[in-house]
């Protein structure tokens, strides 16, 4: 079997790389670059993946994506498509905002004087016919970086 070679450098050296190494604080990234530098530093692809604790395929990989575009195609990361968001960017700001200014009440979507899944639940059928678990509700408040709290009331001070 060949072993394997780092042929283009990209203009980068193995100190260049352990210095990349030391600064990116995403541990893939790391495991990546090391990869690739223990190669050019002459270790065999399956030395490499044993002392890494990775596979010997994913040695390969890193060097022919080095060898093809370099630290950027390296460290490219595919983000996965994921499920179509059940509102827009628009429709979840406006919901912000409503929270964030009106009452459930103002609205005439309850009686409560605060917001709750359950009411969230219910105006967003309403206003845009979109039903979400109350869980997803959950995530989609902390995403929009609100915090879910239960309501405190104060007491109006009495006086004698």
């Amino acid at each position: 079997m060949k072993a394997l070679q780092v042929t283009k450098t990209h203009g980068l050296t193995t100190d260049d790389l352990r210095q990349m190494e030391k600064r990116t604080k995403e541990a893939r990234d790391r495991t990546r670059l090391t990869a690739v530098r223990l190669v050019m530093e002459g270790y065999k692809a399956i030395d490499v993946a044993a002392l890494l604790n990775i596979y010997r395929q994913s040695v390969s990989t890193y060097v022919k994506n080095f060898e093809e575009g370099g630290i950027s195609k390296l460290l490219h990361r595919k983000t996965p498509s994921g499920r179509v968001p059940y509102l827009s960017k628009e429709e979840q700001n406006e919901i912000k905002q409503t929270i964030l200014t009106k009452t459930p009440q103002e609205l005439g979507v309850g009686l409560e004087s605060h917001w709750n899944t359950k009411v969230i639940q219910y105006y967003l059928f309403k206003q845009f016919g979109v039903w979400m678990t109350r869980e997803g509700i959950r995530v989609m408040l902390h995403r929009l970086e609100l915090r879910y709290t239960y309501p405190t009331y104060v007491l109006k001070k009495v006086e004698y």
